[in-house]
């Protein structure tokens, strides 16, 4: 690795995994910053701890939950721009500088329905480049506004979340041939996608059972949009093979399921392909949430909160905790959490961990819509989405299944020049487990580049 950072790094991958391995001085400047701030320093807050050094995660009540298994929650609304997102974003950019593909006066692109956008707006501003998203017109109001308030441009493009591959589309044709004046950071092709939150997120994961039940993750769950937070499962069973790992989809876009192509509702996930980061070795369960419950349970628990206590028995001292830690695709991972619960009968000791990629700050126009909610009651909403026993849509990951979906896979990602080589490779895991180990080279190049912050720069 040969480049050098233009105006500034952050931190290395170790550094995100365990931020007190930042220097004290630069460590205790990042934590006087605003998370939302457009300060370099700001980087350097790119991990799962809060100020205090305490992991960011939360045990939700079994009076929500409904199970007796503990269902816990890392909370991502607190990373720089809002979402762990940014993490991969910041990565990428950085390993593009080190190896001399970045140049000052590029243009960075992000092709995405929002999080990962927003993460790279606000990277490439950082760190003194110019951004274009390219994103489907269809999404939040809010995610526009934040990439705007990031000085990234939209680049929109016809449809909603699951019209993604009319982005990757635009992508190809309008700026992959200039290579000279652009960098793409392909959320859905990323590696350093897939090394950050195997090796961050998913050290995150093992410590947030710490205490809690037999301290073990029986399933970790999350929803793939580009994929890159199913890699924390490959981390939870390099040392828990017994663990399950979870891949949640829309039952109205259920393409790993059962290759569904449909329109959904749910931002950030379901994009109508297998991706190619998804190390379909590792995934055990595929498991389908309705669109339109996780919207009307975030709609239940940002809007009638205060009934909570009434509709299901949560202590009072307990609803600031729940107030905007949630989005939509939250609210699918806690589902998919209850309902791997209950799918594999998992008792008091069991742990379930899953994540809140972002928070309700990117959804009130979202809530504003759901009309149909006014003039219901509160109790039988709960009911209908906490308390299902439904346990349809549930696929066990065999040997067949994990051969079509590596078919769908080599379809989708060779029309877009991916190799076969490369595609068989994927379908061993010493391909991850080499990926994953190129950390260790990358680290020792990022901490050995000169750092202005640590001048006083």
């Amino acid at each position: 690795m040969t480049g050098l950072f233009p105006i500034v790094r952050g931190p290395s991958y170790r550094m995100s995994r365990d931020p007190s391995l930042i220097p004290e001085s630069l460590r205790q400047r990042a934590q006087k910053v605003e998370r939302d701030a457009l300060d370099p320093v700001n980087l350097y807050n790119i991990h799962w701890y809060d100020r205090q050094g305490n992991l960011r995660r939360l045990l939700l009540p079994p009076e929500l939950t409904g199970v007796e298994a503990n269902i816990i929650v890392l909370l991502g609304k607190d990373f720089p721009s809002g979402s762990h997102k940014v993490g991969p974003a910041y990565f990428t950019l950085v390993e593009n500088e080190l190896q001399g593909r970045l140049q000052p006066g590029m243009e960075i692109i992000g092709p995405s329905t929002g999080n990962f956008g927003i993460g790279t707006a606000y990277v490439a501003t950082l760190k003194g480049y110019a951004s274009i998203i390219v994103m489907p017109e269809g999404m939040s109001a809010e995610r526009y506004e934040r990439i705007k308030r990031y000085r990234g441009k939209l680049d929109l493009t016809p449809g909603s979340e699951s019209d993604v591959n009319l982005v990757l589309d635009r992508v190809q044709a309008v700026y992959a041939p200039h290579p000279e004046r652009y960098l793409i950071l392909g959320q859905f092709e990323l590696l350093q996608n897939y090394r950050f939150h195997r090796f961050v997120t998913g050290d995150a994961v093992r410590k947030a059972v710490q205490g809690i039940g037999n301290g073990r993750v029986a399933a970790f769950v999350a929803a793939p949009g580009s994929a890159g937070t199913l890699a924390a499962g490959d981390e939870v069973k390099a040392y828990d093979p017994e663990a399950r790992v979870v891949a949640l989809e829309p039952y109205e876009c259920s393409t790993l399921y059962d290759c569904g192509l449909g329109s959904h509702k749910i931002e950030g996930i379901g994009d109508k392909m297998v991706v190619l980061i998804h190390n379909l070795l590792t995934t055990d369960l595929i498991m389908l949430i309705h669109d339109q419950d996780c919207l009307d349970g975030l709609f239940l628990l940002e809007e009638w909160r205060e009934e909570l206590p009434r509709v299901c028995g949560i202590p009072s001292s307990v609803l600031p905790a729940l107030r905007g830690v949630f989005g939509i695709s939250s609210l699918c991972n806690v589902l998919g959490a209850i309902k791997t619960a209950r799918y594999l009968q998992l008792g008091p000791r069991d742990n379930v961990v899953t994540v809140a990629t972002d928070g309700i700050d990117r959804y009130y126009s979202v809530l504003q819509a759901q009309h149909h909610l006014c003039n219901q009651d509160p109790e039988a909403v709960f009911q209908r989405i906490f308390r299902s026993k439904d346990l349809s849509g549930i696929l066990e990951v065999d040997a067949y299944h994990r051969k079509r979906l590596f078919n769908q896979k080599a379809w989708e990602w060779k029309r877009r020049g991916y190799t076969d080589e490369l595609l068989e490779a994927m379908k061993h895991q010493d391909y991850w487990d080499e990926e994953y180990a190129r950390i260790t080279d990358i680290d020792a190049a990022i901490e050995a580049c000169a750092e202005p912050l640590l001048q006083g720069g």
